[in-house]
């Protein structure tokens, strides 16, 4: 069953519900904010001081950082690019049986978005929701000139404790570490004891986040880095829309193309 639903702010989100799962997308930034297996609880984390308003990123989920990730060379334009805070617009829903629906939401170059980066663009995001959630992220280059993007699915996964989280199949692979700036390799599986930002590059294995209360696997195909973040203490207490301890129950995987791992679009492509 697909719905669709306001809050009483006039915030639009489509809720989907089969024998699989359910979910909640906003259009608000084609925004993923919650996924659930019957009988378990969400996977993603989600903020309980989260902004539902249009034209705010709402923290927690899977925010759609396009058509750059982190800050833009040009540091009056938002951080992530501006598709996370657009609206989109649902394009297509398929029931296609009892335990799987699939949407596709969509997100055209405007005059808001022409004045933030002069390219016309058409960027689709393909949701598939089953015993899966399986994310498509698709642009196509409307333009007369080629444009470079980076991006990522920016996912903010529940955990137990953060001081219990193992991630794996990673190891040997190189990363930026964007606090220091620095080059480095991983060694063994990824643990957090403080802040963590990287970017990690050559990643051709499925991850596992492996946490007291389940495992879970994550899978890119089409990019060949991956963000793994964790705020820590200092940073999540000036964050927006995050409570001073949040830090210790949510980690962020993310299938990125991100720094080295640029895109470029030639047009019509």
């Amino acid at each position: 069953m697909i719905s669709h639903k306001k809050l009483v702010n006039g915030f639009e989100f489509v809720e989907v519900e089969n024998n699989s799962a359910s979910a909640k997308i906003a259009l608000n930034g084609a925004h993923i904010f919650d996924y659930q297996r019957v009988g378990e609880e969400s996977i993603l984390w989600l903020s309980e001081i989260a902004d539902f308003e249009e034209g705010k990123s709402i923290r927690g989920g899977i925010p759609v950082c396009w058509p750059w990730f982190g800050m833009n060379k040009d540091t009056n334009l938002p951080q992530h690019g501006f598709a996370r805070t657009s609206k989109w617009t649902l394009t297509n829903t398929n029931e296609i049986d009892a335990n799987t629906t699939e949407l596709t939401l969509t997100l055209n170059h405007s005059k808001e978005s022409l004045e933030l980066w002069k390219h016309k663009f058409e960027l689709s995001l393909h949701v598939e929701i089953s015993d899966k959630l399986s994310l498509s992220l698709k642009t196509t280059n409307l333009d007369d000139k080629s444009f470079e993007i980076t991006q990522a699915l920016h996912s903010y996964f529940d955990i137990s404790d953060i001081l219990h989280v193992e991630i794996r199949g990673l190891e040997n692979k190189p990363y930026l570490d964007a606090l220091t700036m620095k080059q480095e390799v991983q060694n063994g599986a990824i643990t957090f004891k403080q802040e963590v930002d990287r970017v990690y590059q050559e990643v051709d294995n499925i991850i596992t986040l492996k946490d007291e209360k389940r495992t879970l696997h994550v899978e890119n195909s089409g990019s060949s880095s991956c963000v793994v973040w964790n705020p820590w203490i200092d940073k999540c207490k000036r964050m927006s829309a995050m409570k001073d301890d949040d830090y210790k129950s949510m980690v962020c995987v993310e299938s990125s193309n991100a720094f080295d791992d640029t895109i470029i679009i030639a047009p019509s492509e």
